[in-house]
């Protein structure tokens, strides 16, 4: 079959506190490095830590709290290299919520496009790597002087609620589309959706066989 030249679109949410979403960093990266402009990502937020003292609560009150968690995240992390966990992280550091993160990544892409990747990785190192409490309005706007976007036109967004409306359409796009949680990549007009920690093969098997469909949106017989 013949390819057909075309560009996909992929809606990519993810927590930036999630360590699922901090381990497929790598394989977005990927998906960029091996189709350029044939794939367009879409980067958006759920809120899988909006409020980790309930979460902690109510998932791992029986787990060990906090220091269970933590030694989880761990574990979790041993197979992967490309990544780095500091010890501290839940255990001294420990962020009341990711929503003043995704309220900066939003207002970033509004105002600079460019930058909301790179603000999200930062974000993501800051805390797994360096355990900074990235909840923390003043470790926030470190973060964005080192990216180099404007505090002042950030804090503008975020202080007049457009940084929150389009977080709320993020999250109205999750429910529409009955997104799992983070990481998620929804394909095909919501067709398809690839959930958690889903290798690479699997993501570039789906783009792959969308990009030589010749009728996007045209369900398959096979």
């Amino acid at each position: 079959m013949t390819a057909v030249n075309q560009t996909i679109s992929i809606d990519y949410y993810s927590d930036v506190l999630c360590i699922w979403a901090y381990i497929a960093q790598a394989r977005v990266d990927e998906i960029k490095k091996q189709f350029g402009d044939q794939v367009e990502i879409n980067y958006r937020v759920c809120k899988v830590f909006a409020d980790i003292d309930y979460k902690m609560q109510t998932n791992w009150k029986a787990k060990g709290g906090y220091e269970g968690f933590a030694e989880h995240l761990h574990e979790v992390a041993g197979p992967y290299d490309h990544i780095e966990l500091h010890k501290d992280i839940w255990l001294k550091t420990r962020p009341a919520s990711s929503i003043p993160a995704h309220l900066i990544i939003k207002a970033v892409q509004k105002i600079a496009p460019e930058k909301c990747l790179p603000i999200t990785i930062a974000l993501r190192e800051a805390f797994f790597r360096e355990a900074r409490d990235i909840a923390d309005s003043d470790v926030l706007e470190q973060i964005l002087e080192e990216v180099g976007v404007p505090v002042d036109e950030v804090n503008a967004l975020i202080c007049s609620g457009q940084a929150h409306a389009l977080l709320e359409a993020d999250m109205r796009e999750k429910d529409l589309q009955n997104t799992a949680g983070s990481p998620t990549y929804v394909l095909n007009d919501g067709r398809q959706k690839l959930y958690g920690n889903v290798g690479y093969g699997v993501i570039e098997a789906n783009i792959k066989e969308l990009l030589r469909s010749p009728h996007i949106g045209v369900a398959s017989w096979c």
